[in-house]
């Protein structure tokens, strides 16, 4: 196995395959939210709460950005 190769010798790189990343995305919001249901629930410490709504915010973050991403290309 040689560790460099001349560009003749290299493979063409693969296309890029096109995917929905707003599933991932919204998967992971969704879990937040029930998580954050759930401990409203539990009523533990608020640090817990603050994680769960964080992570809702990020992913809102994410969606936003994946759908602007989506609808550049």
């Amino acid at each position: 196995m040689k560790l460099w190769l001349k560009d003749s010798e290299r493979k063409p790189d693969p296309v890029p395959v096109k995917t929905d990343d707003r599933k991932a995305v919204l998967t992971g919001l969704a879990l937040w939210i029930v998580a954050l249901v759930v401990l409203l629930i539990v009523q533990p410490e608020p640090a817990l709460l603050y994680t769960c709504a964080t992570g809702i915010v990020l992913g809102l973050i994410g969606l936003i950005y994946t759908h602007a991403r989506r609808n550049r290309a």
